[in-house]
């Protein structure tokens, strides 16, 4: 064998360890990374990318809600089932089935999604339609949603009419009376 045939091979031999360290390390860094995208990755935009697809919601207060999820918003989701349609405050969510391997992100949300949970609030009040406030603690307040605030909503309870105040923060769902 000539010398500069050994001379390529060892150089051959070089380039191929240099590329499979060029591999590992490449492998790592992609691995960080996507590590680090996920970690940017919210409940709301695995939701998002879940749109029309039945799920099942753990709600604190409440339990599973089950549901194809019809919309999702700053803080809040929509939900369309058999029995019941249901705002759920995505803060009370604590366990998700069904939904997606992917996730949208904010960016590419429609308009309507920066909507907050007020104002899917507001829209029921206007429909006048009476429904049940599941609150975090297991409290239920059935009556009609009069006004809504910054951060509370006012229900009307009761015979006579008795108004509560409940504070979006207390808020697990509402759920439709249908």
């Amino acid at each position: 064998m000539a010398w500069e045939e050994e001379l390529f091979g060892l150089f051959d031999e070089l380039e191929a360890q240099a590329a499979a360290a060029y591999a590992l390390d490449r492998e790592a860094e992609l691995a960080d990374r996507s590590r680090a995208e996920y970690a940017e990755v919210t409940l709301a935009g695995r939701l998002m990318a879940s749109l029309d697809t039945e799920i099942v919601l753990g709600v604190l207060g409440v339990g599973d809600v089950a549901g194809r999820l019809q919309r999702v918003g700053r803080g809040w989701a929509l939900l369309t089932g058999a029995s019941a349609d249901w705002v759920v405050e995505l803060q009370a969510v604590g366990a998700v089935g069904g939904a997606s391997e992917r996730a949208v992100p904010q960016i590419a949300w429609p308009a309507y999604a920066r909507l907050g949970l007020g104002s899917a609030l507001r829209r029921l009040a206007e429909a006048g339609e009476r429904c049940v406030l599941h609150r975090r603690d297991g409290v239920r307040h059935d009556g009609t949603l009069r006004r809504v605030g910054a951060d509370f909503v006012e229900v009307v309870t009761g015979e006579p009419a008795h108004v509560v105040l409940l504070t979006f923060e207390t808020l697990a769902a509402v759920q439709s009376r249908s």
